[in-house]
C-alpha cells in the first residue's frame, strides 16, 4: 500500500473537534475519540500540495469557482458513478446542512411537513424543527441484521401537508446503499405525491466492494427533474472544515430559487481552500480514496471478527458503505438509557449515541472507524475488557 494509513498522527491541540471536544461534549478528556465523522488519516498528497502552494502565494482575498472546479466535479461523479451530469446543474454551499435549510425554506412552508427515515443522521431533524417544519418519521425496518425501507408506512404517512423527503443515500448510520429497486420505489411513491427528495449523498464516495451506489436523480429524467442532490469532498477525502458542497438540481426552475435563497442568506460565497481542495481531490485523489476503502475495508473485517469472537453481545450492522459502523447492543445486559454511559465511563471510549439519531436508535451506538488500525483495536479491547468485568459482576 503507498499510504501509511498505520500512522498515528497527533490531533490534539489542533482545535480538533473529534478530539481537543471531548471535555466539552462527553465530560471526559481521556476517552478514545471515535465519534464524529471525519477520518485520523491525511488529506491525499495532491490536496495538500495544492493547498500549499495557494498558501505560499500569500493572498487570501475573495475568489470565486473557476469553470476547472465545475469540471472536476463533473468527471469525477461520471467516472465514480456513471451519472453524467450537466454543469449548469452544479450550485454550491458551504455545507449539506446549509443547503437543507436552504432548501426547506424556499420549497415548504410554516407547518409544513418533512419526512426522514430513521435511525438517521440527527441534525436534519434539528434543522426541520428549527425552520418551524413537521417532522415526519418513515422508520426503517431491521431485518437478519439489515436495515429496509418500509414503503407501506410511508404511503400511510402522506399527506397533502408533506412537501419534501429527505434521503440518507447511503445511509448514516445505518450503512444501507440502497438498490435502484429500493430508489425507484421510493421515487415512484415521491412523484405521485408531488414530494421533492432532497438526496444526501455525501458518503457516497466510501462503498465496500460488492455494492454500488446509484445516484438517486440518475435513474430517470423524471427522477432527476424532482430531485436535489447534495454531495461534498468532505468526507471522501477529509477535508470537512474547508466548508465546500455541490448541490446538483436539474431542474432549472428550482436550481434558480435555490441560488436565490443561498445569495439571500449571504452564504453563497467560496471558501478559497475549499474550491483548491476540492478541485485537487476530485481531479487527482482517486488513487488515495481506493486505498482508503481497501484499510477501511480491514479495518471493519477486524472489528466485526473481534465483536464475534470476543463481545458476542455487541451485534454489528454490517455497512455497505461509510466509515461509520451501527453496533447493536441492546444485548449487552445494561438498560438502554445507560449504555452510552457504559461505554463512555466503563470503557473510556467516546462514541455517538444511537438515540439522537431517533428512538430507533435507542440501544445501539455509532462507532467511526476511519483511524488506525491500533487505535481502533485499544479501543475495542477496552470495550471487552468493561464487558468482561460487566458479565462477571
Amino acid at each position: 500500500m503507498k499510504y501509511d494509513f498505520d500512522q498515528v498522527i497527533n490531533r490534539v491541540n489542533t482545535a480538533c473537534e473529534k478530539w481537543d471536544d471531548l471535555q466539552n461534549r462527553f465530560g471526559v478528556s481521556d476517552a478514545i475519540p471515535m465519534w464524529v465523522a471525519d477520518m485520523d488519516f491525511k488529506s491525499p498528497p495532491p490536496v495538500m500540495e495544492a493547498l500549499r502552494q495557494r498558501v505560499e502565494h500569500g493572498i487570501y482575498g475573495y475568489t470565486y469557482r473557476p469553470d476547472s472546479y465545475s469540471e472536476a466535479i463533473v468527471d469525477w461523479v461520471k467516472r465514480r458513478h456513471h451519472w453524467s451530469i450537466d454543469r449548469k446543474w452544479i450550485a454550491h454551499s458551504p455545507g449539506v446542512l446549509a443547503a437543507l435549510s436552504a432548501i426547506i425554506h424556499s420549497f415548504s412552508q410554516h407547518g409544513d411537513k418533512v419526512i426522514i427515515q430513521t435511525p438517521v443522521y440527527h441534525p436534519f431533524s434539528r434543522t426541520i424543527k428549527s425552520l418551524g417544519r413537521e417532522v415526519v418519521n418513515n422508520p426503517l425496518q431491521l431485518e437478519s441484521g439489515r436495515y429496509t425501507m418500509d414503503f407501506a408506512d410511508l404511503e400511510a404517512k402522506i399527506d397533502s401537508t408533506v412537501k419534501i423527503l429527505v434521503l440518507c443515500n447511503p445511509h448514516n448510520p445505518v450503512g444501507r446503499v440502497w438498490t435502484q429497486d429500493e430508489l425507484t420505489m421510493l421515487g415512484q411513491i415521491c412523484i405521485k405525491n408531488n414530494i421533492l427528495v432532497v438526496s444526501d449523498e455525501i458518503h457516497c464516495d466510501v462503498v465496500y466492494k460488492g455494492h454500488k451506489h446509484i445516484p438517486f436523480a440518475s435513474i430517470s429524467e423524471e427522477f432527476a427533474d424532482h430531485s436535489i442532490t447534495c454531495i461534498a469532498p468532505s468526507k471522501t477525502f477529509n477535508v470537512a472544515g474547508l466548508q465546500t458542497s455541490c448541490i446538483i438540481i436539474p431542474n432549472e426552475k428550482w436550481r434558480d430559487i435555490f441560488n436565490q435563497s443561498i445569495n439571500s442568506l449571504n452564504i453563497g460565497s467560496p471558501n478559497t481552500f475549499g474550491i483548491i481542495a476540492g478541485e485537487a481531490a476530485y481531479r487527482y485523489g482517486e488513487e488515495w480514496l481506493e486505498q482508503v476503502i481497501d484499510y477501511l475495508q480491514g479495518n471493519l473485517d477486524f472489528l466485526v471478527r473481534y465483536f464475534r469472537e470476543n463481545i458476542p453481545q455487541i451485534k454489528v450492522i454490517q455497512p455497505e458503505s461509510t466509515y461509520l459502523v451501527w453496533l447493536d447492543c441492546r444485548e449487552l445486559g445494561v438498560a438502554t438509557e445507560q449504555i452510552d454511559k457504559f461505554m463512555l465511563n466503563k470503557a473510556r471510549v467516546a462514541m455517538n449515541e444511537g438515540y439522537i439519531f431517533g428512538e430507533d436508535g435507542i440501544g445501539f451506538m455509532r462507532m467511526n472507524i476511519a483511524c488506525p488500525r491500533s487505535i481502533l483495536a485499544r479501543s475495542l479491547h477496552q470495550i471487552e475488557e468493561a464487558v468482561t468485568l460487566l458479565c462477571s459482576a
